[in-house]
C-alpha cells in the first residue's frame, strides 16, 4: 500500500500494488486541513481499505505538518470517533 499526495489537486491517492483504489480531497483554510470526501473503488469496498487510507492521510498530515485536521467528510468524522489516540489532530490549534 502507498500513499501519494498530489498537492496541486489537494487530494491524496491510495494505491495498492500500483493501481489506485482510493482518493481523499481536501483543502487548506486558515491553519487547518478540511477532510472533505474519501472513497474507495467500489469494488474494494468493504475490504478495510478505508481505514488504512484514513489512517495513512491522518498519519502524513500529523507527521508532514502542523495543520489542525477538520473532519467535514462523514467518513472521516466517524473514524475519528473511533480512534481517540488521532484526537489530537482535530484540537491542534
Amino acid at each position: 500500500m502507498a500513499l501519494e499526495h498530489l498537492p496541486e489537486q489537494h487530494r491524496y491517492l491510495f494505491l495498492v500494488d500500483g493501481e489506485e483504489v482510493g482518493l481523499t480531497d481536501y483543502h487548506l483554510a486558515a491553519g487547518s486541513i478540511h477532510i472533505i470526501h474519501t472513497e474507495i473503488t467500489p469494488r474494494m469496498r468493504g475490504t478495510g481499505l478505508g481505514d488504512a487510507m484514513v489512517r495513512a492521510v491522518l498519519d502524513e498530515i500529523g507527521t508532514g505538518t502542523s495543520l489542525r485536521v477538520v473532519p467535514d467528510c462523514p467518513f472521516v468524522a466517524d473514524w475519528l470517533g473511533h480512534h481517540p489516540d488521532y484526537q489530537e489532530l482535530a484540537a491542534r490549534a
